[in-house]
């Protein structure tokens, strides 16, 4: 119990979501996860931001998705 609380801790404190975690958190296969995150990458290297391939900012992530 300790060490899954210790790991979604983890996860809340990280500035950046994995393929993995977006799955996750949108519960969906880690495919579409890597679809989407190529897409909001796609529109962050627009605003001339720098992108992490495979990664993606927790805040731009939680502004783009509604949950």
């Amino acid at each position: 119990m300790a060490k899954t609380k210790a790991n979604a801790v983890r996860i809340l404190e990280c500035k950046f979501l994995s393929a993995e975690e977006v799955a996750i958190a949108l519960n969906i296969s880690i495919s579409s996860a890597y679809r989407i995150i190529k897409r909001l990458n796609a529109e962050l290297e627009a605003l001339g931001k720098i992108v992490i391939a495979g990664k993606i900012s927790r805040r731009y992530f939680e502004e783009k998705v509604y949950m």
